[in-house]
């Protein structure tokens, strides 16, 4: 016969087991209705095979299409950095400019008299918008450590309508809110601009300075401000479910490929059609460069969808 205590403990132990699962299952419902209906998914880049059954006058068409202006947040500590970036990677962009914290002598740059990330994120978009928003239809930021494979970019971006909201890279969950890590580069497309700076001028919602009573980084508030406007992070992959947005460099990812299978290095590491790796150093800059646009293997060929030229007059490799 079971004692009285063990009758209450044993009701004790049920009901707070039925009122845990209520409560999971009432976040689960509250989670739902207080969000802006919208469920996250992953962006893949398009299908080649669908590409090449385009004629060759559509393909030419789409190629010229995707215009990028590349947006490069730099401070003068990173002048190597952004030595780097300037003789290397930079140039595939169809337009690169470098928005200071302050005035360098040695380098031409659009000052934004800031050294706060957010601060410097926000004046950079704004000016980019104002004189560029009809030239160009994505706009990329990133940092001076990072190597951005721009041809891989564009091919990436290839079909999808540059006037939808997209905000593209390698997403963060912070609680409840999904950001894209500015380690890896930021993409905005026209359309998720024009919402960024109607909501640039609601104080309340996108306020210029961060956090008052702690810091909020520079690519946090930029996913805030986006999602009063119905924009939300998109993690960017290849076809197999493969990140193309890196927030480290292709050393460590090839460290951490061995460590979890030495047999499948290549298969655990990169993405064939990988777009960013981030934490470079210049010297490393300069391999990259090497490895993706000048290393050649003799006999090999490959079956490109299609070609995206460099920017006309450009020296780039």
């Amino acid at each position: 016969m079971i004692s009285e205590g063990g009758s209450f403990m044993r009701g004790m132990l049920i009901g707070g087991a039925f009122c845990l699962v209520v409560t999971l299952l009432g976040h689960i419902k509250l989670g739902h209705d207080a969000a802006t209906p919208h469920e996250h998914h992953h962006i893949q880049a398009p299908n080649k095979e669908e590409v090449l059954k385009l004629s060759d006058t559509e393909r030419m068409e789409l190629s010229q299409s995707v215009r990028v202006y590349c947006i490069l947040i730099v401070k003068p500590k990173d002048l190597s950095l952004w030595a780097a970036v300037r003789n290397t990677w930079s140039k595939h962009c169809d337009q690169a400019d470098y928005y200071s914290s302050e005035h360098v002598k040695v380098f031409d740059s659009i000052v934004v008299d800031s050294s706060d990330m957010w601060i410097m994120m926000r004046k950079a978009i704004q000016m980019a918008y104002e004189k560029h928003k009809q030239e160009f239809n994505w706009f990329f930021i990133a940092q001076p450590s990072t190597f951005a494979i721009i041809e891989n970019l564009k091919y990436f971006l290839l079909k999808k309508n540059p006037l939808e909201p997209f905000y593209i890279g390698h997403t963060v969950k912070d609680g409840d809110l999904d950001y894209v890590d500015l380690a890896g580069g930021i993409v905005l497309s026209i359309g998720s601009v024009n919402r960024l700076i109607s909501v640039m001028n609601e104080p309340d919602k996108c306020p210029e300075t961060g956090g008052i009573i702690w810091k909020v980084s520079g690519d946090k508030q930029l996913a805030m401000c986006l999602k009063y406007k119905g924009v939300f992070a998109e993690n960017a992959e290849d076809s197999e479910g493969k990140d193309v947005f890196n927030t480290k460099s292709v050393g460590t990812l090839i460290k951490e490929a061995m460590a979890n299978d030495p047999q499948k290095v290549v298969e655990g590491c990169c993405s064939d059609m990988a777009i960013t790796f981030s934490g470079l150093s210049p010297n490393h800059m300069q391999v990259m460069m090497y490895g993706v646009y000048r290393l050649r293997a003799y006999g090999h060929s490959f079956n490109d969808a299609l070609v995206f030229l460099p920017p006309p007059n450009s020296d780039n490799d």
